[in-house]
């Protein structure tokens, strides 16, 4: 949908295509200049398209680059340009582009959005804010301005603004489960609980079947400390999507709290045969070997998750934990101090100062054995 909406800013041949010349009182060689730019342009922009769809996004650009040399005041090019700069991931290019799109047609509301978009790709949120805002004010019933509105006043962490803004695609979508979703996930993280179990239990209502919102409104259950509530709300979720593997970590999670090791066990390694890469399900279920003192398993699963996720710390730091318990300290703080450097690389300095007391407690041990 999003690519669809931007492209929709993008080159049509048709709208693309100059105006025919108007040849009245024009001398012969001017008219001639002109059909031949026209000519020419129109070239430049079906070679441009032909780029495009080969994914060859260098050579496009550069193509209607060429094409906006010939037409300086033509809005439709300059989004196009802005679209293969979006495709190219170059936001800053791409916002460019956007801009000279909209000074050319100020009051056209896909630039607006799509210059939001480029915004908000580069980091520059709140400037994409007011991209989105002004595409509202231009096409307020089109739900795309108002998501991408909100997305954006999340990341700049405005989540009052961001959840007003959800809240209102609610009365133009009542049962936009997109919405609901992100909405009840972000009360849910300002621990305003109430307010997204209410929101949840409406939603469940109206769409029965929709095991995402009931697997949200578990969480917000469990968080509020309705312990009972939440694990049948689980319960249902599964019922609803046996197939989603979400349900079952998000049991895990609980049962592991509870110390059920083995019922936790369960639900992660279900959750695993669901999705055999699954980062959360593998994790799971080496911390339940670990806690279980099954080290051997507990080597086995997290050996696998630095394999399948080799930049996430936590793999390493418990692959060392699991090698230590079973003496394999040499590679054991060789996990550790990859762990450590990733740590550090995610600016986690606690992480970082507790796997080097715990490299320094395994020399000391190797030490003192070795004497």
């Amino acid at each position: 949908m999003l690519w669809k909406l931007l492209s929709s800013t993008s080159l049509s041949l048709i709208t693309l295509v100059t105006s025919s010349v108007y040849v009245s009182a024009q001398p012969k060689s001017v008219v001639l200049v002109a059909q031949i730019n026209k000519v020419e342009l129109n070239n430049l922009l079906l070679v441009g398209k032909q780029y495009v769809e080969e994914q060859n996004y260098d050579k496009a650009l550069s193509t209607y680059k060429k094409a906006a040399t010939l037409d300086q005041n033509n809005p439709q090019i300059f989004s196009g340009i802005g679209y293969v700069q979006t495709l190219r991931k170059d936001y800053a290019g791409a916002t460019k582009a956007y801009q000279q799109a909209i000074d050319l047609s100020p009051d056209n509301p896909k630039f607006h959005y799509a210059l939001g978009f480029a915004l908000g790709n580069a980091g520059e949120n709140l400037e994409a804010a007011a991209a989105y805002k002004k595409a509202i004010a231009l096409e307020p019933d089109n739900l795309q301005n108002h998501f991408g509105l909100a997305v954006v006043l999340a990341r700049a962490e405005a989540y009052d603004q961001a959840i007003a803004v959800y809240q209102h695609i609610l009365t133009l979508a009542p049962d936009n489960e997109s919405a609901q979703e992100t909405l009840s996930h972000i009360l849910i993280t300002q621990q305003r609980y109430p307010e997204a179990i209410a929101l949840l239990e409406k939603a469940v209502q109206r769409q029965p079947y929709a095991s995402a919102l009931r697997l949200q409104l578990a969480i917000a259950l469990l968080n509020q400390g309705e312990m009972e509530a939440g694990l049948e709300a689980l319960e249902l979720a599964k019922r609803t999507a046996p197939q989603n593997h979400l349900i079952y970590v998000q049991s895990g999670d609980i049962l592991y709290q509870q110390e059920k090791l083995a019922l936790a066990l369960a639900e992660y390694r279900w959750a695993a045969r669901l999705k055999p890469d699954f980062i959360p399900a593998i994790e799971g279920v080496g911390k339940v070997y670990l806690a279980q003192q099954n080290y051997f398993r507990a080597v086995v699963e997290f050996r696998r998750l630095t394999e399948i996720a080799p930049e996430n710390p936590v793999g390493y730091h418990n692959l060392g934990i699991a090698l230590n318990a079973r003496n394999k300290n040499e590679a054991a703080i060789a996990a550790l101090n990859q762990a450590r450097i990733l740590y550090k690389s995610n600016g986690n300095q606690e992480e970082v100062e507790q796997v080097g007391k715990l490299i320094k407690e395994i020399n000391r041990a190797t030490t003192t054995t070795s004497n």
